[in-house]
């Protein structure tokens, strides 16, 4: 099970440094419009929004990834971070897309199962 946990931690950290760059670096570009269903005027309003987003998503990808880079002594921060990633993802597939359900709190709520039946 501490494999599996870590696996998933590590695979939800890259999802979320993909999501900083998505939302840092290419929002207002077709790659990025094209993620996120958006107008070119829409993604071009919204970019510094979406740069603070991003940003957000880089300090859940850190705090994974710090938390795996502790090892066992770790676990307290892959608990937080993971609880942190299925909050957001919760919140945001609730009142933004639930595509975000899929792609964070679920993945977020697997980890947090291995990591406590480790």
């Amino acid at each position: 099970m501490a494999l599996a946990a870590t696996v998933v931690i590590a695979l939800l950290g890259l999802v979320h440094v993909y999501i900083l760059v998505l939302e840092m670096v290419l929002w207002d570009t077709p790659r990025g419009r094209k993620a996120f269903g958006m107008t070119p005027e829409f993604s071009a309003a919204t970019k510094v929004l979406a740069a603070n987003q991003g940003l957000y998503n880089g300090f859940l990808a850190a705090g994974l990834f710090w938390g795996l880079w502790l090892g066992a002594a770790g676990r307290p921060v892959q608990v937080f971070f993971l609880a942190c990633v299925l909050v957001a993802g919760l919140y945001g597939g609730a009142t933004a897309s639930r595509k975000i359900f899929f792609v964070q709190a679920l993945p977020a709520a697997i980890g947090l199962l291995l990591l406590l039946l480790a």
